[in-house]
This record gives C-alpha cells, structure tokens and sequence, in this order.
C-alpha cells in the first residue's frame, strides 16, 4: 500500500519536475506537552461549536497566512473546501480589501479584525475596527470571534516554530 507522502511525491515528481525536499519537523510538540496539546483542542472545540462554519475556516486561512503557517493554511484550506467554500474566495483571502465583493460585510469586518489582532505591529487594536465588528456581531459571537482569532495565532505559532510541513492533511482529520 502507498502512503500519502509516497503518492504526493511520486505525483510532484511524475507531473512536474523535481521538487525541493521536505523539511522535517523541529520538534512534535505535542507528543512532548499532550496536557498543552490537549488544552488547545478542548478550547478549539469550544470555539469552533459558536461560529459559523464558513466565517471560522475564513479567519483560520487568513491569521495562518499572515503568520506564514503553511501547515495551518493547508489544513484549513482543505477543511474549507472539503465543506463547500469556493476556490475563488480562498484564493483571494490574501488580498480581501481589495477583493470586498466576494465577501459578505459580516466576512469583512471579521477579516479586518483578524489582521488587527493577528499584527499587533502598533501594539493595539484600533477602535473603529473593533467597533466594526461589534456592529456586526452579538457580544457572544464576537467573544467566540476574538477567541477563534486568538487560538488560531496559538496554532501557528506551534507550527511555525516547531516546523510541521503542510501537505499531509486530509479533511476533518482532527475533528
């Protein structure tokens, strides 16, 4: 039987060429800390049970972006597809200010927020983003928002650092 890193490498390398090498993982971090591992599942859970399906795979694709976590944005990527999100809103996630159309003023005000609290680079989030969004969302939604932002910041940090390689997921693996 072929594994699935078997059958993406032997794809990669039949259709196009050679590819760079993955780089293996620094650390599996929670095989090391499975109380820590098993916190941010439970508070994952949490968050993901109070949000819109479709809003909460848009702000875990975008956080993952901006943080250059390329496994959190192939494992929310594949989840979003897998549940019906179109191509075409993925793929212009990047540049959501100036693609608004493709997204609902709900979306947009949820994206605007997710950068503001993902690049902290002035040390706040600005008022009139955050007045956006509670425009846009009830005190309880907006608390599970802000909460489905900040956990996903957790995730990529864990990624980033302990460098977990994308690729390898496969929808609704860790549901």
């Amino acid at each position: 039987m072929t594994t699935h890193t078997e059958e993406t490498a032997t794809t990669r390398t039949a259709t196009s060429g050679e590819y760079a090498p993955e780089r293996p993982a620094r650390l599996e971090w929670a095989r090391h800390a499975p109380e820590v591992y098993q916190a941010m599942i439970r508070l994952e859970t949490a968050v993901r049970k109070n949000l819109n399906h479709t809003l909460y795979e848009l702000v875990k694709i975008r956080a993952s972006q901006l943080n250059h976590c390329a496994f959190c944005i192939d494992m929310h990527t594949k989840d979003a597809l897998a549940t019906g999100e179109s191509v075409e809103r993925i793929m212009q996630l990047s540049a959501w200010d100036e693609s608004r159309h493709f997204y609902t003023e709900k979306e947009l005000a949820a994206l605007e927020l997710t950068e503001a609290v993902t690049v902290l680079t002035d040390g706040f989030v600005p008022d009139e983003v955050y007045e956006n969004a509670a425009q846009h969302f009830e005190e309880a939604e907006l608390a599970h928002l802000i909460a489905a932002i900040t956990t996903i910041n957790a995730w990529n940090r864990f990624g980033v650092t302990c460098r977990m390689a994308p690729g390898h997921y496969q929808p609704g693996q860790y549901k």
